[in-house]
């Protein structure tokens, strides 16, 4: 973005703009992992197994993933305010609704809604940056958002926990949706308008041949299929299928394993930044994501494996996988450098649909690889799995790391230049 029109709104305006939407981000994250502390409260109120309850909680991913494109078209035609304001009041009435269903149809609705309206959080907020600071700071804004994103899955960890043993998980999500409200009037006051320059935008052809552009350029195709890969460890195992697994396999508290999972969102938190700011100051994406496939690799392999006895330690190979899946960031930078300037909240959103779309396949596919493993064990009519049907339905994450990995070998190295 030239910096006349970053020039139009003052830092301050524009700080808060980026931070509001940050937070919209954050917010989406609680929402997105919240039904792994609500696993047993979910499978008793539904009468549902691991198939179930992960296609239940994947409805979220379902609906934020398909549409994730059109959110990328919208925001370039019509600016973040506007969507990013309505979108969280719409989820205050979504997250009502889940919180009052009576059944897996009407909480599935719940949760499609839920994901379908925070799924304009992510994609404005780069929209954010991209109109109102300068380019050279992008790759470490949106780490920046990633931090929040993952500030956001550590508070839906232990200190959600904590709120439905309090309250029950119904009052739970009430509390999440007047938070929604809340973001809702503050991005409807404080975002700026656009200029009538970065408002202006070509017929609706041009959005499809935008649409067009993007889809039928490989690497477009390579990024997401790094984002992918590198998110589907912290969708699947951080969202939902790490806390049941050290309750049951190793014998921890709900709360406590809950704290154990989120260490995943510190490592993404704390190195999502880093790995931006790093990747902007040696003027390169790949060699950044690489390193990560390969951590992440390493560390899900051990964890699996050779899960360690000592709770610190334990703690502590969590924080790894996140820190290696948090060079997945530099993707953004990579997507938007590939395509065409004009459609990059269209490759944004794509690539986005795809890593929110590990979610919404990795979810159920873990739930259904659990169930048939399943001996016939229960525990206060939630589904108890052995240690093996864990450890053979998360082999596909490694999987997925793997192929992260491969691809990120055939990827174009943009040395932080706009080359679409």
């Amino acid at each position: 973005m030239p910096e006349s029109q970053a020039a139009s709104v003052s830092r301050s305006q524009a700080t808060i703009a980026f931070a509001l939407g940050t937070l919209f981000f954050g917010y989406a994250f609680v929402q997105r992992v919240s039904p792994s502390v609500m696993t047993d409260e979910l499978m008793r109120e539904f009468a549902v197994g691991g198939a179930a309850l992960g296609s239940l909680s994947a409805f979220y991913f379902y609906a934020y993933a398909s549409i994730q494109l059109p959110v990328g078209m919208l925001t370039d035609r019509f600016g973040p305010r506007k969507l990013m304001s309505f979108t969280a009041a719409l989820c205050a009435l979504a997250s009502i609704g889940f919180a009052l269903s009576d059944s897996v149809l009407t909480a599935s609705i719940g949760r499609a809604l839920i994901g379908g309206t925070v799924a304009f959080a992510f994609v404005g907020t780069l929209a954010i940056a991209g109109y109102w600071f300068r380019p050279a700071q992008y790759a470490m804004l949106a780490g920046l958002l990633q931090t929040v994103g993952m500030s956001g899955g550590i508070f839906g960890q232990a200190p959600l926990r904590q709120l439905v043993e309090a309250i029950g998980w119904r009052s739970s999500i009430n509390v999440l949706a007047v938070v929604a409200l809340v973001l809702a009037l503050l991005l409807f006051v404080l975002v700026p308008k656009r200029s009538s320059e970065q408002r202006r935008h070509g017929p609706q052809p041009e959005i499809m041949k935008g649409l067009r552009a993007v889809t039928a350029n490989p690497q477009t195709w390579l990024c997401s299929v790094i984002g992918f890969g590198m998110a589907s460890t912290m969708l699947a195992l951080g969202g939902l299928w790490g806390v049941p697994w050290l309750s049951s396999v190793h014998g921890y508290p709900k709360t406590e394993s809950a704290a154990i999972t989120s260490m995943i969102f510190v490592g993404w938190a704390i190195f999502s930044p880093l790995s931006g700011w790093l990747s902007d100051r040696i003027g390169r994406r790949n060699i950044i994501q690489l390193c990560g496939a390969v951590i992440v690799l390493m560390s899900l392999s051990s964890l699996l494996y050779a899960t360690p006895g000592n709770t610190a330690l334990l703690m502590a190979v969590m924080f790894v996988v996140g820190a290696g899946g948090s060079a997945m960031t530099v993707c953004f930078g990579s997507v938007k450098e590939l395509n065409d300037l004009n459609y990059s909240s269209t490759s944004l959103g794509f690539m986005n649909m795809c890593i929110v779309g590990s979610g919404a396949v990795m979810q159920p596919l873990i739930g259904w690889l659990l169930d048939l493993g399943w001996n016939g064990e229960l525990l206060d009519g939630a589904r108890i799995y052995s240690a093996q049907a864990y450890t053979n339905a998360f082999v596909s994450l490694i999987v997925l790391n793997l192929a992260a990995l491969v691809a990120g070998l055939f990827l174009r190295e943009t040395h932080c230049k706009q080359l679409g």
